[in-house]
């Protein structure tokens, strides 16, 4: 099974054809969509973490090039700054995906990467500036 988040661009000729329903009909794969920006008569962006067997996956992908999909792998990532995170919360409240977890223990706050679709909210409401970037 492969699991990979990427992120899919759609020219103007594709918003309105229907793409993802193919990878579910046609290429028996699962997806989740992460983000999506995709406006009729205009450019779209989409990511999404998509599921299936290696196979499957492969032709898929093919599918969504030889349709004229543009695809980059999620190179982007988010990375905490320990030494100047306060363990504020105010992550935990903004990610609408649920990648900072707060220990009712500690009060520290946990980061959970895996979980993270590169929003960047947590960079833009981060006190302290401890949410970074990397590419």
């Amino acid at each position: 099974m492969v699991s990979k988040k990427i992120v899919l661009h759609f020219s103007r000729r594709l918003v309105d054809r229907p793409i993802v329903y193919h990878l579910i009909k046609d290429y028996d794969l699962e997806f989740n969509i992460l983000k999506a920006q995709v406006t009729p008569a205009e450019e779209g962006m989409m990511v999404l973490e998509l599921k299936g067997k290696q196979g499957d996956f492969d032709r898929g992908i093919k599918f969504l090039t030889d349709t004229g999909v543009v695809i980059d792998a999620l190179s982007e990532s988010i990375l905490r700054n320990e030494q100047r995170c306060t363990h504020c919360g105010a992550c935990v409240t903004m990610c609408p995906t649920g990648a900072f977890e707060l220990d009712l223990v500690t009060r520290k706050t946990k980061f959970l990467p895996a979980k993270c679709i590169v929003c960047g909210l947590c960079i833009k409401g981060c006190p302290p500036r401890a949410m970074e970037l990397h590419f």
